[in-house]
């Protein structure tokens, strides 16, 4: 191993470590729990700045919030959605068929959140007439597309069987740190996104295009992970599943950006193709493919501590 080789290796190492302190320290229970708190918290101050706002008390400086009382769960969800998609990045080095599951979570939770906002449409106290009808038949979508996705994902998770492509355990290794190196950078667009968004909902009033913006750089990331599992998993079956995954990534990001009552339909679609993928490549896979179930395949390629990437760097270094 040359020294440029040496050097790059030492360096995405020390990215991976600081990777995995970082999600190490997300995914603990201390932390989500202080997440939830201070959700609740910007939900009650968002729902007393609309109070004050319709009272003609609010302050004059402060960036004027909505009228409606239901903008306050629609900002709950959207922050919800903003921590689950943080998660996402998180569980890219697992397994692509984790990372899916993950995706599907938060499409019916974002079908969720489009039911809440359309309900800021509707004046206060709420009732059904003749002129809100279609915000009444969007929720109904809205809502029914987001319980059909879940009951997808539900069938998804219980036939997803995990190929095991990669034998070779430092392979698997090297095959890891590729995938924390594009969570990293992941990682870095969505904190950029962030800022540049809520700059522009602040001081220009510009309609918020966070989860559409993140969804599509998510699909790039995707196709990323596929084209580097490649380098890795070189056989027919692991290409053509790995890509069926994205095409139902891409499906999920053109659901985004459909209508209303379109955008649960399309939802649906994804969910079912993923669905009909999954169930066809654990029908038809390959003999000499040897699986393992799913709680298995979690733990092995769950990313590595710090300890087994420091091993795997003496061995490269002794050759």
């Amino acid at each position: 191993m040359g020294i440029a080789d040496t050097a790059f290796y030492k360096t995405c190492c020390f990215i991976s470590f600081i990777f995995d302190r970082i999600a190490h320290f997300w995914e603990k229970s201390t932390t989500q729990h202080s997440i939830a708190l201070y959700l609740f918290l910007v939900y009650l101050v968002s729902l007393l700045g609309i109070v004050l706002n319709n009272l003609n008390c609010y302050p004059p400086w402060l960036p004027t919030p909505p009228t409606s009382h239901f903008a306050a769960i629609h900002l709950a969800f959207s922050l919800i959605l903003i921590m689950e998609l943080m998660s996402l990045i998180f569980v890219i080095p697992a397994s692509l068929s984790t990372s899916i599951g993950k995706q599907f979570e938060i499409l019916t939770l974002i079908l969720l959140r489009n039911a809440f906002k359309e309900l800021t449409t509707l004046q206060e106290p709420v009732h059904i007439s003749l002129e809100n009808i279609d915000s009444l038949i969007t929720i109904v979508v809205s809502a029914g597309g987001a319980l059909a996705v879940f009951v997808c994902l539900g069938f998804f998770r219980k036939i997803v069987q995990h190929p095991h492509f990669i034998k070779d355990i430092n392979v698997r290794k090297r095959y890891i740190m590729a995938k924390k190196m594009i969570a990293t950078v992941l990682f870095l667009i969505f904190i950029y996104v962030g800022i540049q968004d809520l700059v522009n909902e602040i001081q220009l009033d510009k309609g918020s295009n966070f989860f559409e913006t993140i969804y599509t750089i998510l699909i790039f990331a995707d196709i990323g992970v596929v084209l580097i599992a490649q380098r890795y998993m070189t056989g027919y079956f692991a290409i053509f599943r790995n890509s069926g995954f994205v095409i139902g990534t891409l499906l999920m990001r053109l659901s985004l950006s459909a209508p209303p009552l379109w955008s649960p339909c399309i939802s649906l679609v994804s969910a079912l193709f993923v669905l009909g993928l999954t169930w066809g490549t654990n029908k038809y896979i390959p003999h000499e493919i040897k699986t393992q179930e799913s709680s298995a395949d979690q733990t092995e390629n769950i990313p590595e501590t710090n300890k087994n990437l420091e091993q795997d760097q003496e061995d490269q270094s002794k050759k």
